[in-house]
């Protein structure tokens, strides 16, 4: 029996980002943290707080009716991350990480980065599986 597990969908984001560019990313990296045909469904999105009212964000969290959760970036920084991006996201919003930061955090303990950053133009996103 396969065990039960939450997905969570960390989002970075360029100001302005439309919601349709965020959905297509989304949509692209929850299907290789899909196994066969099945793509998972998030729990959740999750960015920082300097994100937290993008409207391209809450566009996209709307339409696939999940919250958009918004953490410090000091608590980001502190969340070990494959593909931190030191010069980039630290110099925007003050922390290495988003996507993946903001996905493990949003997942929780125990949490595992399924698929790691992928990028779109302005933004970025990656998928961490938690205990259901």
């Amino acid at each position: 029996m396969t065990p039960v597990v939450s997905v969570y969908v960390g989002v970075g984001a360029r100001r302005g980002v439309p919601a349709a560019e965020v959905l297509e990313l989304i949509e692209q990296t929850l299907a290789e943290a899909g196994t066969g045909t099945a793509v998972p469904r998030p729990s959740a999105l999750a960015t920082v707080d300097a994100k937290a009212y993008e409207a391209g964000l809450l566009e996209a969290a709307a339409r696939l009716g999940v919250p958009l959760r918004s953490y410090g970036p000091d608590a980001l920084s502190q969340v070990a991350v494959p593909s931190a991006s030191a010069a980039a996201a630290l110099t925007a919003v003050g922390t290495p990480s988003v996507a993946e930061a903001a996905a493990l955090m949003a997942a929780g303990p125990g949490a595992v980065l399924a698929v790691g950053k992928r990028k779109s133009a302005r933004a970025t996103c990656a998928v961490a599986y938690g205990p259901a």
